[in-house]
């Protein structure tokens, strides 16, 4: 049987038709976020554009069981990839007639992948630093940590100004040793928004001999788009001097199903250590230029025929759109006592935070999602405010008049709701607490303090409606504590009903 949240396993043992297999993944999908309507700030991008899904399904189905292991068994995989390679290297600078006329890609599974590699990439090209770091803003995305914690990368991090959003150049500079392989920045960063300086920290990079990648995962294909339209957009892409690797997800602002990324480099040289390649056994000599071996020809077949439909013209009216739900949800914010925004929109982020005596934001989130705006809470770091991060697509554009209205009404409600107060002994608890001491006991009973337990056969039971209480033990934790309970909360939730 099922429910919203769990499959018993017996679901799993006997075969069923096809339309109750169907019937049971609609009514699983019945409690997800929705992903299209304009409603969800994170995690989905729609266009809104009419029979793009079906398409993009269609063309799935057609490649869904092509196999890129091997590029001279599935020709047709190798030339989609290769166009999405060519498709995003010209909306980022490359190409014949440009200052990067050789930059050659591979095709990932989504940006974490890319960033990974590029990391691999810059630590495989220096086999002599038995002892390779790579430097990295604050602000950057947390797969650069995740790089470096699989690749066994020293990872050297910058703050960011907390004005500004940026990093200092002179600080990644300075950041800069004999042992560095590669220095990033992000254009622009996912938490913000905002571009960093790319020229500056490029050319510091190129001085010292170091590799620069451009984390463009979020931003890449809509940058260039905005420049298009007259936004005072800085330069990021390979026109800058010192750029020698940019990833870019087409499962964003390419619009196509996830997970599609694509990781350039400058030219073929530079991308050669990232393949693997192993014959040294007796089956088939394994070569990969990604991560995975085994890869779905579907999510590629998906993205080209997305990228073929929707064209320049199209992504351009679609930033356009974009733009315009922006500038509105920014005037919303900026209307509202008790809000201030992070920083001036420069890409497709509003971000703000609450002003003194304004309301607790993660109540006004609960108080949103109660009005069917789903937007993403942000904790509070090195100074920075907890804040609330909405990606906006173009399918957000009809619901911008709408949305004011009722970010009033939330801080109102929150307001007279007051702040979250922990329980003393949760706070106690928190102060003292270490990663290392925690228990599987001391998590449920956590837990259950919060909201999530189920009781002894499901400790973590169904999640709570409201969330504001969780983020504010989270809030009131340090990161590496943070990290702990997020992992201990999400290891009870993802546990099998016998």
């Amino acid at each position: 049987m099922i429910d919203e949240n769990r499959v018993e396993v017996g679901a799993l043992s006997a075969g069923v038709p096809a339309e109750v297999a169907l019937s049971e993944v609609r009514q699983l999908r019945g409690a997800d976020r929705p992903t299209h309507g304009g409603r969800l700030f994170a995690y989905v991008y729609d266009p809104a554009v009419p029979g793009l899904d079906e398409l993009a399904a269609a063309a799935h189905r057609e490649s869904a069981h092509v196999n890129g292991l091997d590029p001279t068994a599935f020709p047709s995989l190798l030339a989609m990839e290769n166009a999405l390679v060519a498709a995003a290297g010209r909306v980022l600078g490359a190409g014949p007639g440009s200052t990067a006329p050789d930059v050659v890609g591979s095709v990932t599974s989504g940006g974490t992948e890319s960033l990974i590699l590029a990391v691999k990439t810059a630590r495989d090209a220096h086999p002599e630093i038995t002892a390779p770091r790579i430097v990295v803003p604050s602000s950057a995305h947390a797969a650069f940590a995740k790089a470096a914690h699989y690749l066994r990368v020293a990872l050297d991090v910058v703050p960011v100004s907390p004005d500004t959003l940026r990093p200092d150049p002179a600080a990644m500079a300075a950041a800069i040793r004999p042992e560095t392989v590669l220095v990033a920045c992000s254009a622009p960063s996912y938490a913000h928004g905002v571009v960093d300086p790319v020229t500056q920290i490029a050319a510091a990079a190129a001085e010292a001999g170091v590799r620069c990648h451009v984390d463009a995962c979020f931003g890449g294909w809509t940058l260039p788009y905005l420049r298009r339209l007259g936004e005072p957009v800085p330069p990021f892409d390979f026109s800058v001097p010192g750029v020698t690797s940019i990833s870019v997800d087409l499962h964003k602002y390419a619009y196509a199903p996830k997970g599609v990324s694509v990781l350039l480099h400058r030219d073929a040289a530079r991308r050669a250590p990232q393949y693997f390649a192993y014959a040294d056994w007796p089956g088939y000599t394994m070569i990969n230029p990604v991560i995975a071996s085994t890869r779905s020809g579907g999510p590629i077949a998906a993205a080209y025929a997305t990228v073929r439909h929707l064209g320049d013209d199209g992504y351009l009216r679609l930033a356009d759109v974009t733009r315009g739900a922006v500038a509105g949800l920014a005037d919303a914010v900026r209307a509202v006592d008790g809000l201030r925004l992070m920083a001036e929109p420069e890409s497709t982020v509003v971000c703000f935070t609450a002003t003194e005596g304004g309301p607790d934001l993660f109540v006004l989130i609960d108080e949103l999602t109660a009005r069917g705006w789903h937007t993403q809470p942000q904790l509070s770091y090195a100074g920075l405010p907890a804040s609330v991060h909405l990606t906006v697509t173009a399918a957000v554009a009809p619901r911008v008049a709408e949305f004011g209205p009722d970010l009033t009404e939330a801080v109102a409600a929150a307001m007279a709701a007051g702040p979250v107060r922990l329980p003393a002994e949760l706070t106690a608890l928190v102060g003292a607490l270490t990663p290392e001491a925690l228990t599987p006991d001391l998590v449920v009973g956590l837990a259950a303090g919060l909201g999530l337990g189920g009781g002894a056969e499901s400790p973590a039971g169904p999640l709570p409606e409201r969330m504001a209480v969780v983020n504010t033990l989270l809030d009131a934790a340090p990161p590496a504590l943070r990290e702990r309970l997020l992992v201990e909360f999400v290891s009870l939730l993802q546990r099998p009903t016998w």
